[in-house]
């Protein structure tokens, strides 16, 4: 077992709005620490630009193969993580490579092109089922439903068991407590089980019967004669399944809060202009996915970050600050979805573990806003809207429950 760095120690926040709108603490370390050493979790952290890109993509230097992380997702059961021929996050190039052919051969046969009616025809349901000239919800009506029914829908699952998915996932990406990790660990523990016994007889009957969708993709890939028993089919599409929903969820509910919170006249122009939708997203990816990092623990001795760094040091990587980084992102903490390189974040990744599931996420992203800024003119916040109230833990930070606000045809 990993041990767990407890990422709340690092971060000065009080509040959850406060973790959940993160700006000042990145600009501070942006500014005045950038490379810096925290001695209670014993772990560096890098918050500039170029030396972010660096950690998380110089494997030669920076590893993946750790045995302490800041990665609290899953079960420390046998059944509760991703089976070592699909654990990517465990694994440097070469070995890195197999593993990721063989889910890439599962995860990407199927053109995203065909799935894109389909992604249509969820968003339209959804959107369709909203009221005019009234109040909403989007979280619960929209942002968590969309990526759940698609995860389902792409595994092959009965759309009338879309609703555990949400409960497991929600269980698993649970952040690391120390004070309650041990309730937690017996939840995620518990929640493991109830997928893996679930899942079990429908991984069984598409063995039999192969099906267009993920499950049989995977049960069918093979990679230099390698191949999924069905236990490890299982417990890889529980990897895919809580990728897949909880992020694009977190992405979705926070490109509505910054439409009303953040820069209001965006959303008056993407009304008109739909088109610019799609750059919209990655201004979204580089300004509202808060408080992403990754960690990765050094191979040898070095001082490529400019500071003495010993095998076996931990140095936490923060996305979403180097995401803020003025050398890079010209007048960083203002939302412009006209910004000529907002693609340039680091969101998703950077070299061999780029996200395998970003062109989804996109995908689903730039669907569902298209045809909500074409039906609704304008939107407004409600009166007596508490941020504080409305966020729960997540392992992707803070994390929207519930929504309101007035729509407008």
């Amino acid at each position: 077992m990993k041990e767990i760095i407890a990422v709340k120690e690092i971060t000065p926040f009080k509040t959850r709005s406060e973790e959940f709108n993160p700006y000042a603490w990145c600009k501070e370390m942006l500014e005045t620490n950038p490379v810096s050493y925290h001695e209670g979790t014993n772990t560096w952290n890098v918050f500039k630009y170029e030396d972010v890109k660096r950690v998380i993509s110089d494997y030669e230097n920076f590893s993946s193969e750790r045995t302490r992380t800041t990665i609290a997702v899953g079960a420390d059961t046998k059944d509760g993580f991703a089976p070592d021929k699909t654990n990517l996050i465990d694994a440097d190039p070469p070995k890195h490579r197999k593993r990721r052919s063989l889910l890439s051969a599962a995860f990407t046969p199927r053109s995203l092109k065909n799935w894109e009616p389909r992604i249509q025809e969820i968003v339209d349901e959804l959107i369709g089922q909203l009221g005019t000239d009234t109040e909403v919800e989007i979280v619960q009506s929209l942002t968590s439903q969309l990526p759940i029914i698609i995860m389902s829908d792409l595994m092959g699952v009965p759309s009338k068991d879309r609703l555990l998915f949400k409960k497991w996932v929600d269980t698993l990406f649970l952040p690391f407590k120390k004070e309650e990790q041990e309730d937690i660990n017996n939840k995620k523990q518990a929640a493991a089980k109830e997928y893996y016994e679930y899942l079990y007889p429908i991984v069984v009957q598409k063995r039999q019967n192969p099906a267009d969708d993920i499950v049989s993709d995977l049960l069918k890939a093979e990679v230099d004669g390698e191949t999924f028993t069905d236990d490890e089919a299982i417990r890889t599409t529980m990897l895919i399944l809580g990728a897949g929903i909880e992020t694009t969820s977190h992405l979705l509910a926070n490109t509505f809060y910054s439409l009303l919170y953040d820069n209001p006249n965006v959303y008056e122009e993407l009304h008109h202009h739909p088109e610019l939708v799609p750059q919209a997203v990655e201004e979204m990816l580089r300004y509202r996915f808060q408080l992403s990092k990754i960690d990765r623990t050094v191979k040898e001795d070095n001082d490529l970050l400019g500071v003495e760094l010993k095998k076996g040091d931990v140095v936490v990587a923060w996305l979403s600050a180097a995401n803020l980084d003025k050398d890079m992102f010209e007048n960083p903490f203002a939302v412009n979805i006209h910004r000529p390189n907002n693609k340039k974040h680091v969101t998703f990744g950077n070299g061999p573990h780029f996200c395998l599931g970003a062109p989804l996420a996109r995908l689903e992203a730039r669907i569902a806003l298209t045809s909500f800024v074409k039906k609704y003119s304008r939107i407004e916040p409600v009166a007596d809207f508490n941020l504080e109230d409305h966020l729960t833990d997540s392992a992707t930070g803070q994390t929207l429950t519930t929504l309101p606000f007035k729509v407008f045809v």
